[in-house]
């Protein structure tokens, strides 16, 4: 038996039902809503305040990376001006340096010219016989073509050194025009080996270069000139020219002073003619080594060979 198909109707009670539902739900969330306010005066007012901070802030920035730009070229000027001023001071320490050798070597010239004085005035009043001579104050001659210094290198003189080349410095400032010199130390080494046995050329430019190296001269010895005395005779002492002898020391380590001066009368006397080669001079200083017997050899030993011995004060 088929089943009648039943009209569809919309309007019935469940569908009415659904629909009064939803409506009801939306009128209840209207009501329950509650709508944003409305920004009040005082808030805007202070939104403003804020944004007017921000743009004064932003202006202060501004302004103090101004000031830092500006601190920081005013730095680079400064420091360009100390620079400029570090290099005059560099510039000035070095005309000072100079000035203060320069006034250094004056002052050396100016005791090698008293030193010449001095000498000649005492040669001056010397009598002309050799055999009458003043054994303490006799002055240096200084027309001798030649000159050799023997100078004591032992540790004791290194202690004075400076003393020492001043001394030097002023005796052969006091031989304005020589045709050659040589230095040994007291054990007869050469300071400029390449001129052992030969006379090292007298010029400005030379002096001074070897003055320089004898500064710095470093070479042991025993504090006995004998052996320098020895090589400068044999080497160099020649019966056709003038040559003078300066000894430098503060103390005689040998055992006894005759064989020394035997040994001088020897080398320093010509065969032909009996004369003396060299005249013999010495110069002694005062030491925290010196006991006297350098002074005691060099006083007999400059007696006998026509030179003159100046003890130095300490």
């Amino acid at each position: 038996m088929k089943k009648k198909n039943r009209a569809l109707d919309i309007f019935s009670l469940s569908f009415l039902d659904v629909i009064s539902c939803s409506f009801g739900a939306m009128i209840l969330l209207i009501l329950i809503s509650k709508p944003l306010p409305e920004p009040t005066i005082q808030e805007t007012l202070d939104a403003g305040s804020l944004l007017n901070q921000i743009f004064q802030t932003e202006t202060s920035v501004e302004n103090l990376q101004n000031q830092v730009t500006a601190t920081h070229e005013e730095f680079e000027s400064k420091e360009l001006v100390a620079r400029k001023l570090n290099e005059l001071r560099q510039k000035f320490k070095a005309k000072l340096s100079q000035a203060q050798k320069k006034a250094s070597q004056l002052d050396a010239d100016l005791k090698g010219l008293s030193l010449v004085q001095s000498s000649l005035k005492r040669s001056s009043i010397r009598p002309q016989s050799a055999e009458v001579r003043d054994d303490e104050v006799g002055g240096i001659p200084v027309d001798s073509d030649y000159v050799i210094f023997i100078v004591d290198t032992s540790g004791s003189m290194k202690e004075i050194w400076d003393r020492v080349t001043a001394e030097v410095v002023n005796v052969i400032n006091i031989h304005p025009q020589i045709k050659g010199f040589q230095i040994l130390n007291d054990n007869g080494a050469h300071i400029v080996s390449a001129y052992e046995g030969r006379w090292i050329p007298d010029t400005p430019k030379r002096r001074q270069s070897v003055i320089n190296l004898f500064r710095a001269w470093n070479s042991a010895s025993n504090s006995s000139p004998v052996e320098g005395l020895e090589v400068a005779l044999k080497r160099y002492a020649k019966p056709n020219i003038s040559l003078s002898i300066y000894i430098f020391g503060d103390e005689y380590s040998g055992s006894s002073y005759d064989p020394v001066i035997n040994a001088l009368d020897n080398l320093n006397t010509s065969k032909l003619t009996g004369k003396r080669l060299a005249k013999i001079h010495a110069i002694g200083f005062i030491s925290n080594y010196s006991t006297g017997r350098f002074a005691t050899l060099m006083r007999e030993v400059t007696r006998r060979n026509e030179g003159t011995f100046i003890a130095l004060p300490r």
